[in-house]
């Protein structure tokens, strides 16, 4: 049993919420990121960045969520930590994982400037070829979070496993 709170919850429904948890905070990342790429562009108006801002703090609030959700769900829920860590397939997903998140240092550093200007009621510089890199960025970031799934099914089926 785990406890909530003052509210006690069976294994089951723990388990099932931290893969919910799990699951729904990698959509938000995947969401926010494919809104920052599309929001992405030379000279943003105060509600343009201020919106990308917003989608940002989204992604990396999801991403602890993430984070957290997945290490408890590596030590107290799914197949074991065992199970996980000998299977290389599980390095390579945490791998991408850890590049992804140090992707995006780069435009949330850049982003979390925008507030200075956006605070004294002036707009961010954003030129067209540091709109084009974070466009960049972004594209390798959405590729690495699009192939964590295909890693995690493979694992979930025995893939990578030692003989």
């Amino acid at each position: 049993m785990l406890i909530i709170g003052f509210t006690l919850i069976s294994d089951v429904a723990a388990n099932a919420l931290a893969a919910y948890v799990h699951y729904l905070s990698f959509m938000l990342c995947f969401g926010a990121l494919v809104f920052e790429r599309i929001r992405i562009k030379a000279d943003p108006n105060r509600s343009e960045a201020i919106a990308i801002l917003v989608a940002d703090v989204v992604y990396g609030l999801a991403g602890i969520a993430l984070l957290v959700s997945g290490i408890l769900r590596l030590i107290y829920f799914g197949q074991g930590g065992g199970f996980y860590t000998q299977n290389p397939l599980f390095w390579v997903k945490i791998g991408i994982f850890v590049v992804v998140g140090l992707l995006s240092l780069y435009p949330t550093i850049t982003y979390v400037l925008w507030a200075i200007p956006l605070s004294k009621g002036d707009l961010p510089q954003v030129t067209n070829q540091l709109a084009e890199r974070f466009r960049l960025i972004i594209n390798i970031e959405l590729l690495g979070f699009a192939s964590i799934p295909l890693f995690a099914a493979f694992m979930a089926r025995g893939v990578g496993l030692p003989s």
